[in-house]
């Protein structure tokens, strides 16, 4: 989902898992408890659980994995007995199953002998692991499924989809396009995704008398104050707004959303521009240190994923941001929310340039430079990210499309409802942390971008300070890749 990765985080795998039976209940309280789920939210995955595998079995056709799966036109024949291994979901997955039958599907529609090869289960770990492969220009791997930000550590060693496969790409999510984008070369093809939310109590807003969600932050601050004063009283735990704000990926997540949508800039253009330290986005972090001990937790500042929806998922707050994963945990049956949340883009600012704005997460597939089989790794590629197979991935196990028709299609409509009205917010707000621009130095412009943006939401600096020690940051690690 990665040093926090919205769709293969901890969280979001032991839901996705626990939904389709992977796990045992003991398990997934095990798994949840260390987390640092409350027995609460817990107790909503199980119970989430037992809807879904009772739904599921009263399905016949959704009994047998891949049944949604149309092979595309078009795939070509005469690479017959050429070898392609892809590496992809972890062993343990609950996408395995799928990705298997997909690919056996592949096999007898072209004659190329494609073979699933599992990817580790932590991110980091399986970064390393691509690392270690592709610096030995490695064989042996033809396709590595890879994260979203990793197309600026990946290029030296992926091959330029855009000659073979330029049509397929027209199709996707421009933002994802471009944040697979490096120098010229399309990095990897977009597979599914993901991006933050704003989560909503549907109910409260209607007893306070607010006829639609937030499109701002300052409507959201009226909104969650408002809400808050009156339910307070008789719940002293409840606060208007839950979001992540330790200092890590999370914050990262959540900053560069506060900043773009208030007109502020991406941290660092794709350009190599460090753009952090201006006047929007200055006020986009003052903005949220005011959140901390009046709408939100004044404990928010040590937040991460399951601790907001610890708060919100029981009913202690009006809104949250998370990632989509969290909707199944707020509907689960003896979940007190079920029918009262809502969901939608995160607020714009008020900035020149505001904006919605949600930080791209999710998976793409590369073709290795290093592959003695390139054109059936391609046709591998432009076989699992067509349309046909995105929309059976969607309908079967629940990701979130990069193909923007794939969100019409009537079946999608039908069978996952929520996903299919998160389409706005991949067409108008997407953005992708600066990952690919800074390559392998990544993680340590997010460590200096989280580490200040906590010192501003806890009080301990002030907001324009604390940008210039970014900026500083940054610009050294820029200049380190010759910016």
């Amino acid at each position: 989902m990665h040093s926090f990765d919205s769709s293969a985080s901890p969280v979001g795998r032991l839901v996705a898992e626990g939904l389709t039976g992977q796990l045992s209940r003991r398990e997934i309280v095990r798994r949840g408890m260390a987390l640092g789920l409350s027995a609460s939210v817990v107790n909503m995955i199980l119970s989430a659980q037992s809807r879904h595998v009772l739904a599921q079995g009263g399905t016949p056709e959704a009994e047998a994995v891949g049944w949604s799966i149309v092979v595309p036109q078009g795939l070509r024949t005469d690479l017959a007995g050429a070898r392609v291994r892809a590496v992809l979901a972890p062993a343990a997955s609950p996408d395995r199953e799928w990705e298997e039958t997909a690919i056996r599907k592949f096999n007898e529609a072209t004659g190329i002998n494609a073979e699933f090869a599992p990817g580790e289960e932590s991110a980091t770990d399986r970064l390393a692991i691509y690392n270690q492969q592709l610096g030995a220009q490695s064989p042996d791997n033809d396709v590595y499924q890879i994260d979203v930000i990793w197309p600026g550590i990946m290029a030296q060693h992926a091959t330029d989809l855009n000659p073979a496969l330029a049509d397929l790409a027209a199709l996707q999510f421009p933002a994802i396009v471009e944040n697979n984008t490096v120098n010229g070369a399309l990095v990897g093809m977009p597979w599914f995704t993901d991006a933050g939310l704003l989560y909503y109590r549907s109910d409260l807003l209607e007893k306070h008398g607010f006829d639609k969600p937030p499109e701002t932050w300052t409507e959201l601050e009226e909104m969650a104050e408002t809400i808050q004063n009156e339910e307070s009283a008789a719940n002293a735990s409840f606060r208007g707004f839950v979001f992540q704000g330790n200092a890590y990926e999370g914050l990262t997540c959540n900053g560069l959303e506060w900043q773009f949508s208030n007109g502020g800039g991406r941290i660092i253009e794709p350009d190599g521009t460090v753009t952090v330290n201006n006047p929007q986005a200055i006020a986009s972090f003052e903005r949220a240190r005011g959140w901390v001990g009046t709408i939100a937790p004044e404990d928010v500042t040590t937040y991460n994923e399951p601790s907001s929806l610890n708060a919100f998922a029981p009913g202690n707050a009006a809104f949250m941001r998370n990632w989509p994963y969290a909707y199944s945990v707020t509907q689960a049956p003896d979940s007190p929310l079920v029918g009262k949340v809502g969901v939608t883009q995160l607020p714009m600012g008020d900035g020149e340039g505001a904006t919605h704005a949600a930080t791209l997460g999710g998976w793409q597939l590369m073709v290795s430079k290093y592959s003695p089989n390139q054109d059936a790794a391609i046709e591998f590629v432009k076989y699992m990210c067509s349309p046909e197979l995105e929309k059976s991935f969607t309908i079967e196990r629940s990701h979130s499309p990069t193909i923007a028709s794939v969100y019409d299609d009537p079946d999608v409509i039908e069978r996952q409802e929520f996903l299919a009205r998160l389409k706005p917010v991949f067409q108008g707000g997407a953005v992708a942390r600066p990952s690919t621009v800074t390559s392998d130095l990544y993680n340590s412009a997010s460590i200096a971008y989280h580490t200040h943006l906590n010192q501003i939401l806890s009080g301990q600096a002030e907001a324009a300070a604390a940008v210039q020690e970014i900026e500083a940051e940054l610009k050294d690690i820029m200049s380190e890749l010759g910016f």
